[in-house]
């Protein structure tokens, strides 16, 4: 087997066949439930069983033509990319102001702004809702976007924090000794070097405003549905088979995701000249 040395003998190749193995079969088990989802999702009949009969395509046109659907998918992405965008904002921002090495409290600062990923999502859901009442901004876009930025902004200050531990502040102090003020410094050079960890940060936060639905279900009202809201709403109300055809578009809209960060992490071991193993 590739990249094993000459002094493993055979009962390290043989571990190590059933390393992979093992490995293997959890993989399966994990993404063989979802992977059933997309034959499902062909069905040419209401049903949720194999076998498979008829193949069309007649749920996603169902998806693509229905005014619920198509409000829904609107709003998803209206929330979504506005969140991440004011999400992304706030965490550089923030992984910025943690990066300091003299910032006083900075234990505290950082389990607060993570605050978001540690509390279980009910609990902020009704606390946004019992806050946001009060300040007029439950039902409306506005703060199901508000709401989403403060979920994703904890993934922002993660990655981009991250990224920041191998950034070289030399290259910011010889911007600023040739004349660069702060923010040019921090625009031509600080940035560039740290995009990775901002794209990534932005992708996390995209990806969860884009699948989430407790917080949706208290904030939203119904014209405000996004796609989980909806097909939650579906699998309670009415069960059609529309909701795998949707399913299988949002399997396929977070193995780009996940590709794309991939891709992205590997672009910033590159620069920081870690080798990749194989």
């Amino acid at each position: 087997m590739k990249n094993i040395p000459d002094y493993v003998g055979w009962q390290g190749i043989t571990a190590r066949y059933v390393h992979f193995l093992f490995c293997g079969c959890i993989l399966m088990f994990l993404v063989l439930p979802v992977l059933a989802v997309i034959p499902l999702s062909l069905n040419a009949e209401p049903y949720f069983n194999y076998p498979i009969q008829h193949f069309c395509l007649r749920w996603y046109e169902d998806m693509m033509t229905s005014p619920y659907w198509l409000l829904a998918l609107k709003n998803t992405m209206t929330v979504g990319i506005l969140a991440t965008l004011i999400a992304t904002v706030l965490g550089v921002l923030a992984a910025l102001g943690l990066s300091h090495p003299n910032l006083p409290g900075k234990g505290w600062i950082t389990a607060l702004l993570l605050s978001p990923m540690i509390v279980p999502l009910v609990i902020a859901a009704v606390g946004m809702y019992f806050f946001y009442t009060k300040v007029g901004l439950a039902g409306n876009l506005t703060g199901l976007v508000l709401a989403h930025a403060a979920l994703g902004t904890p993934f922002v200050v993660i990655t981009v924090t991250a990224t920041l531990v191998g950034y070289n502040d030399n290259l910011t102090r010889a911007a600023r000794s040739l004349g660069a003020n702060p923010f040019y410094a921090f625009w031509k050079i600080k940035l560039p070097m740290i995009a990775p960890g901002v794209v990534s940060g932005a992708l996390f936060a995209f990806a969860t405003s884009f699948d989430e639905v407790i917080v949706a279900l208290f904030l939203s009202g119904v014209e405000q549905r996004t796609v989980p809201r909806q097909m939650w709403s579906g699998v309670r109300e009415q069960l059609s088979p529309t909701i795998l055809a949707v399913a299988t578009v949002l399997v396929i809209f977070s193995i780009l995701l996940l590709t794309t960060m991939e891709l992205l992490r590997r672009r910033t071991e590159r620069l920081r000249g870690i080798p990749r193993g194989d």
